[in-house]
């Protein structure tokens, strides 16, 4: 499933209906912010989920649930939730094959406490645009090639560790000292190893995240043309390739 082989109608390529962007980058890199950003810049934050025409999900939602021995380490720090065997690539999978043809999906939320999914998340349905984000949305390969337009966040190792810590200790009730144990001994290992090799899948590389203002309102500006009905109630594809590059 690619944007480049839509269906034409007079000539013109017809916009896939949702426009799938994934939204890439290392661990507190600021992928959230920046797709809550777009959100709101496109007035869609406080519309009601049955009416909204862009949704965010989040790669977080489809970790896998631990068993006991392995939800002992995570609580020791010594699980690699950066990994990609910790996700449920299947569900994940499904859940956005399912939304790209248009049906209602259950999106679970993920216990960042208890490590487990929980079936009472996010029903998502039938949209424009989809915004996934997650650390590893460019790794696997089926995944990726569902993106019509890929984003990779890329913000300093300094600010994404400081940024960790302060969420973790507040959001997840975790010690500085786990923290720390963790991102030296996996997450910074694994982020080198699995998610900045996929930086190369990018079609638009966004330094700072959610404070390069100028970024963000271009990826807003092309969402609306993608939006906008043309002549006749029908959407037809720009030429997306005027948008493709690396804005600084």
């Amino acid at each position: 499933m690619n944007g480049r082989n839509s269906p034409r109608v007079n000539g013109l390529e017809r916009i896939p209906r949702p426009f799938i962007i994934g939204v890439a980058g290392g661990t507190a890199s600021g992928k959230s912010s920046v797709c809550s950003k777009i959100m709101d810049q496109l007035g869609q934050a406080g519309v009601e989920h049955r009416q909204r025409q862009v949704v965010i999900i989040s790669q977080d939602a489809f970790y896998k649930n631990l068993t006991p021995e392995q939800d002992a380490r995570a609580k020791r720090g010594e699980f690699n939730f950066d990994h990609p065997d910790a996700f449920d690539f299947e569900a994940m999978t499904k859940a956005l094959k399912d939304i790209a043809a248009g049906k209602t999906v259950q999106i679970p939320e993920y216990d960042y406490v208890n490590n487990c999914r929980r079936d009472d998340g996010m029903q998502v349905h039938p949209v424009d645009v989809v915004l996934f984000e997650g650390i590893l949305v460019f790794y696997f390969k089926e995944l990726r090639e569902m993106f019509h337009m890929k984003l990779f966040v890329d913000t300093d190792p300094d600010t994404r560790l400081s940024r960790r810590v302060l969420r973790d200790i507040q959001e997840r009730g975790r010690s500085l000292e786990k923290i720390l144990h963790q991102y030296t001994s996996l997450v910074k290992p694994a982020f080198e190893e699995f998610c900045l090799p996929t930086k190369k899948y990018a079609d638009v590389i966004i330094p700072r995240g959610a404070d390069n203002t100028v970024a963000i309102d271009l990826i807003v500006q092309h969402i609306q043309e993608l939006l906008r009905p043309t002549k006749g109630g029908k959407r037809t594809r720009h030429n997306s390739d005027s948008f493709v590059g690396r804005p600084h």
